[in-house]
């Protein structure tokens, strides 16, 4: 009963409750635990600091010091010109930033950068050109590097290589050693360069800016030179061309107006007015032949009808009439003929008529035809004759154009000058740019304390283990009821010793302080039968197990301390053995309880050690045999300690957990895996138990120190000073 009260479990899940105390952890720091990380390596962050600015100090006194020359360059000429204008030839550069950028990417070409070495002989400078150096004593750099070179080309082609030089290859590695010591910029709004050379020697610096500066305006002055040479070649080979095509366009013109049969504009104006007159007359005789026509339809229409009436009325003759007398019925047949015949004369005259018409008719709308084609052939003449005029005008205008710049472009020649010019020579730097040694210590320090910082965090973020009893509790939720420090004994039969004759050490008041947690966790019930375990071997589980049992005995209590690792068996390397028989003979009946357990002086407890057995031992601690032995020793002992096997190696631990009132977890202090901690107290929750308490054990006080923890070493911080000198 006493177990099941002691063990029983919470209303929530304690495996669970562990993976979301593990889980926590992940979070991220506060700034109050930033700055106490900090703080707790703060030797670290002063050894870092101080090993960059020693590294600091060694690089200013060892490096080479460079002197810095500037000089200024600035455009005046910021205009934007055409090219057919004649300043557009030579003109300036506009004062967009695009103009700007460009001309000092002129200012870093490698062409201003030949120009300068050429000026200033920079191949011939033992500075520029390695094989006119002298040599010097071999460092920590060049001499790997002359016997890897020897060892890879062999010393013979080494040797040649720098005895025959190859001009074209130092005046590329002059040119490529000028360029880096070159740094151009612009003054913000304005159009003014700063040209910075840097060189070991002062003069060569100035000597440097100075050339480019000055090389540079001289560019610009030939660059103009050449494009007025390239300009006037090519407007006197276009010059030639336009002429050309302005005597062949002449003598085209000539050519067809010779040719053709064109009178002129106003001749052609009058055929086309003819042309309107012929077309009115024509329409008029249509239109007359149209009527006589209908007329000639009438007449006949009445003719063939025979009725001598309607022909007189049609005809409208006086002749007719005037036979037509009283009317046809009193006309006599001879009057009858007479009136026909002139009715017939009438038609024929008529048609006649039309015919006549007609005639005109056609003959107009022929003449109408020719003149259009004559009109025609004139137009197209005119309007060819108007392209070859235009064209001869064209060509002139043009060719008098270009010939008037090419003759300005002629007169301008060789008076060019450049849109930059160089507003201040650089002068000899007294003092060195670099290296800048207070620059160079404060960001040494600021790298050390960054660097520092570094390892102290990364440290913390790696740390996979436990250093205090608080990130202890809080990752898995349980109580640390102890915090035992490392025992300073040189082997295991020296651990009781120590702990007899040093009862005010550090370590025995961590064992009097465990065992009073552990008797105060139920006061109604103290807890009777007690099982030390761990996660892995080597925590201090068995050392635990002793001292505990050897402080239960000193307050006059009945303790029997069992070896509950009956696979190793290692209570014989703490103290002497003087029997064979043991746990198992109490099990299988072979003898009773006060016939195998011994009596430890040491201890001043009876320990009952174990047995090697060919049975299983999770089979042996799962039999009734063992829980009626341990309800038997509850009636002759006081307290019970049981030693198990770490629980994640057998489960020899889970097994005898099932008996007992209590269970000590012991964690080795910064050696033991949070995972390796979370899985045992996982495995102790798979088969419903819960363990009692956590002991933080083998605590090393000074690594804590140096870890920056020794002001929370638990209630033993006092201790820490006499450790190793009690």
């Amino acid at each position: 009963m006493l177990q099941r009260d002691f063990l029983r479990r919470s209303d929530t899940d304690p495996a669970q409750d562990v993976r979301g105390k593990t889980s926590g952890a992940q979070d991220e720091l506060s700034l109050a635990q930033l700055l106490r990380t900090l703080w707790r390596g703060k030797w670290i962050i002063v050894i870092a600091t101080a090993l960059t600015l020693v590294a600091g100090r060694w690089y200013v006194a060892t490096i080479t010091p460079i002197y810095s020359a500037s000089s200024t360059v600035a455009l005046m000429n910021t205009r934007t010109q055409t090219v057919t204008d004649l300043e557009g030839v030579i003109g300036g550069l506009s004062g967009d930033q695009r103009a700007i950028n460009t001309e000092m990417e002129v200012m870093r070409s490698r062409a201003l950068m030949e120009r300068v070495v050429r000026m200033m002989d920079l191949t011939q400078s033992p500075e520029f050109n390695p094989r006119l150096a002298e040599p010097s004593a071999p460092t920590l750099v060049s001499a790997p590097r002359a016997w890897a070179e020897a060892l890879i080309f062999g010393a013979d082609e080494v040797s040649a290589a720098a005895a025959e030089p190859d001009p074209d290859a130092e005046f590329e590695r002059a040119v490529n050693a000028v360029r880096a010591r070159f740094s151009i910029s612009d003054i913000n709004r304005s159009f003014v360069f700063l040209i910075n050379a840097r060189s070991p020697d002062p003069a060569m610096a100035s000597g440097l800016a100075n050339a480019l500066a000055n090389g540079y305006v001289q560019d610009q002055i030939d660059l103009k030179f050449n494009a007025t040479e390239q300009a006037t070649a090519w407007l006197s080979q276009r010059v030639s061309q336009l002429r050309d095509e302005l005597e062949a366009s002449e003598q085209g013109l000539k050519t067809f107006m010779s040719s053709t049969n064109l009178v002129s504009a106003e001749a052609l104006e009058a055929l086309n007015r003819r042309v309107k007159d012929l077309r009115d007359r024509t329409n008029e005789a249509n239109a007359t032949v149209v009527a006589a026509n209908m007329r000639l339809a009438e007449l006949s229409q009445a003719r063939d009808a025979g009725d001598i009436d309607m022909m007189r009325s049609v005809a409208g003759d006086r002749t007719l009439d005037r036979i037509f007398g009283a009317g046809a019925g009193s006309m006599s047949a001879n009057e009858r003929a007479t009136f026909l015949a002139r009715y017939d004369q009438i038609v024929a005259s008529l048609q006649g008529s039309v015919e006549r018409d007609e005639g005109q008719a056609a003959s107009l709308a022929a003449s109408i035809t020719d003149i259009e084609a004559q009109i025609a052939d004139q137009s197209n003449d005119l309007v060819t004759q108007e392209q070859l005029r235009r064209e001869v005008e064209a060509n002139g205008l043009i060719y008098e154009s270009f010939l008037t710049r090419l003759k300005e472009i002629s007169v301008q020649q060789g008076s060019q000058q450049a849109d930059s010019r160089v507003l201040s020579q650089a002068i000899v730097p007294r003092a060195p740019a670099s290296p800048n040694a207070a620059r160079i210590q404060l960001l040494a320090i600021l790298l050390g304390l960054l660097a520092g910082g570094a390892i102290v965090l990364g440290r913390e973020l790696l740390q996979n283990t436990y250093r205090t009893a608080e990130d202890l509790e809080r990752q898995i939720g349980l109580t640390v009821m102890g915090q035992v420090p490392l025992i300073p004994a040189s082997k295991r039969d020296k651990v009781l010793d120590y702990i007899s004759e040093k009862p005010s050490s550090p370590a025995a008041e961590a064992i009097r302080n465990l065992r009073t947690s552990v008797m105060l966790s139920n006061v109604d019930q103290p807890p009777q039968v007690i099982m030390s375990t761990s996660s892995v071997p080597g925590e201090g589980k068995t050392t635990l197990s002793l001292t505990l049992a050897q402080n239960f005995a000193g307050l006059g209590k009945r303790v029997l301390l069992i070896e509950g690792d009956i696979r190793r068996r290692v209570f014989s390397e703490y103290f002497e053995i003087d029997r064979e028989r043991g746990l198992l003979a109490v099990l299988s009946g072979a003898a009773e309880l006060d016939e195998v357990v011994q009596y430890n002086q040491a201890l001043r407890c009876d320990i009952l050690i174990g047995e090697k057995s060919k049975v299983n031992a999770a089979d042996v601690f799962s039999s009734d045999a063992f829980t009626r032995f341990l309800t038997k020793c509850r009636d002759f002992y006081d307290v019970i300690i049981i030693d198990t096997p770490p629980v994640l190696v057998v489960p020899d631990a889970r097994v005898i957990g099932q008996g007992v009132d209590a269970i000590l977890y012991s964690v080795k202090w910064d050696s033991t895996s949070r995972t390796q901690v979370t899985e045992g107290l996982r495995l102790f929750e798979s088969v419903n138990l819960r363990v009692s308490g956590i002991v933080l054990n083998q605590i090393n006080p000074r690594r804590m120190k140096a870890y920056g923890y020794g002001e929370r070493y638990g209630a033993y911080a006092a201790y820490g000073k006499n450790y190793y000198n009690a």
